[in-house]
């Protein structure tokens, strides 16, 4: 294992490895990694049927848990993959995208679903990376924030804060092809800088941005940093007292701190890292809003749902 990745100009020889795939022999793709007008995707092929029925009874033992007797309001939104936006319409296998949206839909009939594929672009997401870009979604955390019938965040209530970093995604390692690094922005303003963020694997509070992600191989870890199982944001200035629940993956992180202006407490929940059973001792579901923000990468492949 020790030679394997000590190899000397190891990632020098993947890359041309995969180059000779890629553009002399004219693969279509490269460790599943396929890139359209500079864009990096996963070939997502096909809908995972039994993964989509365990993640659906994953939601449904939840709600009927600790949601189905309180006086909460509950949403449901699916963020599809790049795949969805360049795949198909450039001669690649990919599941069913429709067939995924119908069964959340139809399975959890106890939330009201929020359909975001249309505020959404492949210009929304970074071309190495799975995410989408945050200074490119605002107008999806307006959208949802209108259909949860909460103060909607202003366009022009944000600044604009350019991380003086190169960002590598995902995508990049795994494709093993030559592409430019991308800039990581983060929107801030007085609200957000403000919030309290606590992280419940460590008791500790921290920020929205915590500057010492910077010093991790992933940039996008400056959002709410990275993958916790439990976080709460909560706005000392807010003008209201409603509270947000979010069952969330790693696409929450950015979206998240463009919902403060609208709740008084954000809790994020990763159901990747804590298990359900276990919510009731840090959670008290009562009258808040619940938001399930799910990606079709983790519906597509829910085993980790614990």
């Amino acid at each position: 294992e020790y030679t394997l990745d000590q190899f000397p100009a190891r990632d020098t020889f993947r890359q041309i490895k995969s180059m000779f795939h890629y553009y002399v022999m004219n693969q279509s793709d490269n460790n599943d990694i396929y890139i359209e007008d500079g864009y990096a995707a996963k070939l997502e092929y096909p809908l995972n049927s039994d993964s989509l029925k365990y993640a659906n009874s994953k939601f449904d033992k939840i709600y009927k848990k600790y949601l189905s007797n309180t006086n909460t309001n509950i949403y449901f939104s699916v963020i599809p993959d790049k795949s969805y936006y360049i795949g198909e319409e450039n001669g690649y296998l990919t599941m069913n995208y429709e067939e995924l949206f119908n069964s959340i839909k139809t399975n959890n009939t106890w939330a009201t679903y929020i359909d975001i594929t249309q505020n959404l672009s492949i210009d929304d997401y970074y071309k190495t990376d799975t995410h989408w870009r945050q200074e490119k979604i605002v107008d999806v955390a307006q959208f949802l924030c209108k259909n949860m019938g909460v103060e909607e965040p202003l366009d022009n209530s944000f600044s604009q804060k350019v991380i003086d970093k190169p960002f590598y995604g995902v995508y990049y390692g795994q494709a093993a092809l030559p592409m430019n690094a991308e800039q990581i922005i983060i929107l801030t303003n007085d609200t957000i800088e403000n919030c309290i963020v606590t992280d419940f694997e460590t008791n500790k509070q921290t920020v929205i941005y915590d500057s010492a992600m910077l010093e991790r191989d992933d940039l996008y870890d400056i959002y709410l940093s990275g993958a916790k199982a439990l976080l709460t944001i909560e706005n000392p200035n807010a003008q209201t007292d409603k509270e947000l629940i979010i069952f969330r993956d790693s696409y929450a992180n950015a979206i998240a701190p463009l919902f403060v202006e609208g709740y008084s407490k954000i809790t994020l929940i990763d159901l990747r890292r804590v298990s359900p059973q276990y919510l009731g001792n840090f959670v008290e579901f009562t009258n808040q809003d619940v938001l399930f923000l799910q990606s079709t990468l983790v519906l597509n492949d829910s085993s980790e749902i614990k």
